[in-house]
This record gives structure tokens, C-alpha cells and sequence, in this order.
């Protein structure tokens, strides 16, 4: 651990891990059934990930900023029957647990508190050695949709055992290149797809992990020197953040251990990458993804020199831009981005949207959401989304429920919400509110709404901004021209995200 410097060896992983899903067993939990971790980042996370992998069972991990009104939407929906939380987020986890009927374990990682099982006490009594059978489980974690509540992004259990490797340390391996010697800088939330994925890969490879318990850019460079780090992932907020370091901070460590600094999640400006390269050489690699992993493409530092700006070519599927009758449409016009011949996967108990995903003209390809081309050479350039997504330091944030909890307040009438620009974070969340008859708009409404929001959802998905309108442009059918509102505030910018 970056900051308490706790370090937890291969065998108190392993033995750690056998016991919980030893307690996990012997309360009726098996193969396909559903668990939970509610966490920030600490020494026992991925313990608990690997306890639930080693023995068959989905593991959901938790955005750690959630209210609990949301916390406990995603535990009902999954069917965890366990949940696995921290002293610092007791309180939001028990009040969740009040309208999560189905969790009948739920394991407190800390100090004593009579509404939750002691973690240690609890996995303390049981035996270290490994289940006579290992399935190998996986992971069910949630992607918001354009409407309603989020769903989880749900793959079929390969029926493999866990000794038979996973598909993430495969790619880590062979594309990245990393083995036994890795050292992994992991500067971002666990909760997040990629950060989990990474770290359970470089453990199945035999590496050593560095997780910071939250990002700060200066303990992140002292972390790549103290611990000569290899290998790193990263958001594009966290390059901003270092950059914007006093240049004698910046150069009193020595970051040349870096071979690989992946980035993913947010676009990219080409101008931050260069600086990035300038300073730590041509170790940048990108990738675009999303967790549903229907695609995924890779763009190498040589290669992004020489076209500034890509997303890369896929590694996993094979990409279509369609137009909206969902034709293909020739190199350098814009369009839907959908992959073929990726992995199979499902949104659980949500076959709507599942099928929503899918190409109109039946081919069984999927997109995220995302508009952009091809040039000529197949390589992919992001351009906008579809689905009005916004991505906040590497977050995504869906102006639906935002909307729908806003529209609720007694003094608004309508209501749209979209990302502007934003020099740090990418993007940042504008609510465009149109208020109720009679009512006074003006710093006391934006403070009512503000607070009115942040009681039902997670802050970091709270509008930092609020402009008032006499009334939004719709449709005379009603529908919302949200496109309109938002296209002034990206005037003058390259692309719409």
C-alpha cells in the first residue's frame, strides 16, 4: 500500500483468500451465486476479489462514492447474499443493507460494530487450505445506461478452474509485457473495471502491485522512484494534475523504471500526451474499452507519434462505423463505432438494453455509445458520443439519473444535463434547469438543488454548474434537442469530447 506501506505477501494472499471463500461456502454460497465488496482502496481488496474467484462465485465491486439509496439498488439487483465493507463506509452500507434483503453476510473489514460481522474474526476460524474444487468466478460490475438505473455487465462462467489462467494477465502479459518482475504502480480506485483488472492480472502473473490508497501526483512520482516501478495505468486527469507540478518538483524523481504507462477511460488531449512523452520518453500506451469488453484497441507510443489523436486498432473484435440506418460508412466519416466478434456478454435482468446495444440490421455487433472514423490505415478516432456520456477525471456520468432526480424537486420544471468543457477533469456536469412558474432562480435555488441532489446521489455526480433557463428547446414531439444546449459550450474545440 502506497501510503501505510502495509505489504501483504503471495502467502497471506492466498491463505486469506482460501479462508473467506471457505466461509463463503459453508454459508451455502456456490458457483454462480452473487457477492459484493463496498470498499475504498486497502490491503484486503483483492483478497477478497481472489476469494470469490477461486470458488465460482460473481463479484461486484461498488462505486466507494455512492449514497446509499444507489449502494443498495445494486446489491438488490445483483442478488449479492454477502457484502463486504470498511469501517469508512459503515454507515452508508448499513443504511443500503435495509432495502438489500438478500445479504444475509455482511463482513466489516476494521473496527468492531454490532451491525456487521467482523472480517477477520469471521475468516479467522477457517481453514487456510484451498476448496477441494476451484471454478473460477467472475466479475459482474455496473455500467450506467442512457436511461434508468445502472446495469451489470454480466459474461457467462467459463467452467474453467482458476489455476487456468485468466484472459486479463494473458493480455497484460503478451501485449504489455508484463511477468514475475513487474512492479505495478495502481494509482486509481479498485472499484474501477480497469484498475481491478490490471491488479488481479499482474497477481496472476506473479508481480508486485503498488496501490495507492487515493491519487496525489507527487506521492505518485515519489512511489515510481521508491519503488522502481515498470508498469502503470492511468487517467488523463492524473497527466494534467503532475504536469501542472512546479518543474523542480517534477524533476526531483526519477521516473525512468517506467517501460509501460498505460492510460484509458477519457480522452486524451493530444497536447497532455506530448507533454507526457516529453518528460517520461515514449512509454505512453493507450487503450479504448469499455467494461462490457465487446472491443478493444490499442494504439502503441510509435504509433500515436505518427498519428496524434488515435484510439488505436482493435486487438479484440473487429470495428464498423455505421450511419443511423446502420450501413457502413467509407474511412474518414464519422459514425457510430460498434464491434464484432468479441466476447459474449449480457446487462443483467436488463434484456432491453442488451438488445438496444445491438446493430439495426441484425449482424449481433455492439457499440458503447461512442461516434467516430476510421482513416484509411483502420486506425479509430473518437469524435463525440452518441449518448450525451459524460466522463469526468476518467468517471463516467450519465445525465439520465441526474435528470431524473433533479426533475423530482418541487421547483423545476425541466431539466437537461450534459458535460462541458473542462481544462482538469475533461469534462464537468452542467444541469440547464428550467424552473417551475413563480419561482425566484438565482444563487439560493442553485444551493436548494445542490444539496437536493447530493441526498440521493453520489457527489462527484452533482452538477457543478447551473444555468437557468426561461425554457429548454424540445421537440414538438417532446423530444429534448439536448444537442442544441450543449454544442455552444464546445465551440472552438476540435472535438465534442
Amino acid at each position: 500500500m502506497g501510503a501505510s506501506g502495509e505489504v501483504v505477501t503471495y502467502r497471506e494472499l492466498d491463505e486469506r483468500s482460501n479462508q473467506l471463500a471457505r466461509l463463503w461456502r459453508d454459508h451455502g454460497l456456490g458457483p454462480g451465486d452473487h457477492v459484493a465488496i463496498f470498499s475504498e482502496n486497502n490491503a484486503q481488496f483483492l483478497e477478497v476479489m481472489w476469494a470469490a474467484l477461486r470458488s465460482g462465485l460473481y463479484i461486484t465491486t461498488i462505486n466507494s462514492y455512492l449514497s446509499a439509496e444507489e449502494v443498495a439498488y445494486i446489491l438488490d439487483d445483483s442478488g449479492s447474499r454477502s457484502l463486504v465493507t470498511s469501517t469508512a463506509k459503515a454507515d452508508v452500507a448499513s443504511e443500503a443493507l435495509r432495502d438489500a434483503p438478500n445479504v444475509t453476510l455482511p463482513l466489516l473489514i476494521g473496527d468492531a460494530d454490532a451491525r456487521f460481522e467482523p472480517y477477520a474474526d469471521a475468516i479467522s476460524t477457517m481453514s487456510t487450505d484451498r476448496l477441494d474444487e476451484e471454478p473460477a468466478g467472475e466479475m459482474m460490475l455496473y455500467s450506467s445506461g442512457t436511461t434508468g438505473r445502472p446495469k451489470g455487465i454480466k459474461r457467462p462462467l467459463s467452467g474453467n478452474t482458476i489455476d487456468q489462467g485468466m484472459m486479463i494477465a494473458a493480455l497484460l502479459g503478451g501485449v504489455f509485457g508484463m511477468d514475475a518482475d513487474t512492479v505495478y504502480l495502481s494509482p486509481a480506485p479498485l472499484y474501477h473495471s480497469a484498475p481491478i483488472g490490471f491488479n488481479l492480472g499482474v497477481q496472476s502473473l506473479g508481480g508486485t502491485t503498488v496501490i495507492m490508497e487515493k491519487y496525489d501526483p507527487v506521492d505518485a512520482l515519489r512511489l515510481i522512484e521508491s519503488h522502481q516501478a515498470t508498469h502503470s495505468q492511468w487517467v488523463p486527469t492524473m497527466f494534467v494534475r503532475m504536469l501542472k507540478l512546479e518543474e523542480e518538483e517534477r524533476q526531483r524523481y526519477d521516473v525512468s523504471s517506467m517501460q509501460v504507462a498505460v492510460h484509458a477511460a477519457a480522452p486524451c488531449p493530444v497536447e497532455v500526451k506530448q507533454q507526457m512523452m516529453d518528460w517520461w520518453g515514449p512509454v505512453l500506451w493507450e487503450y479504448y474499452a469499455g467494461t462490457e469488453l465487446n472491443g478493444f484497441c490499442l494504439v502503441k507510443p510509435e504509433d500515436w507519434l505518427a498519428r496524434p489523436g488515435t484510439v488505436g486498432q482493435p486487438l479484440i473484435g473487429e470495428i464498423h462505423i455505421l450511419d443511423e440506418e446502420g450501413d457502413e460508412v467509407p474511412p474518414g466519416e464519422e459514425g457510430t463505432i460498434y464491434f464484432g466478434g468479441g466476447p459474449p456478454y449480457e446487462y443483467h435482468n436488463a434484456p432491453d438494453k442488451t438488445e438496444s446495444s445491438k446493430d439495426p440490421k441484425g449482424h449481433g455487433w455492439t457499440t458503447l455509445g461512442d461516434v467516430g472514423y476510421l482513416d484509411d490505415d483502420g486506425w479509430l478516432f473518437l469524435t463525440d458520443r452518441k449518448a450525451f456520456m459524460i466522463i469526468s477525471g476518467g468517471v463516467n456520468i450519465y445525465p439520465q439519473e441526474i435528470e431524473d432526480c433533479l426533475v423530482m424537486h418541487p421547483k423545476v420544471a425541466d431539466v437537461a444535463v450534459f458535460g462541458i468543457p473542462d481544462d482538469e477533469m475533461g469534462e464537468s456536469v452542467l444541469a440547464a434547469v428550467q424552473p417551475a412558474e413563480g419561482v425566484e432562480r438565482g444563487p439560493d435555488l442553485e444551493a436548494e438543488l445542490r444539496s437536493f441532489t447530493r441526498e440521493h446521489i453520489a457527489g462527484y455526480k452533482v452538477p457543478k454548474r447551473f444555468e437557468f433557463l426561461d425554457e429548454l428547446p424540445r421537440l414538438p414531439t417532446g423530444k429534448l434537442y439536448k444537442r442544441k444546449l450543449r454544442d455552444q459550450y464546445w465551440q472552438g474545440h476540435e472535438s465534442r469530447i
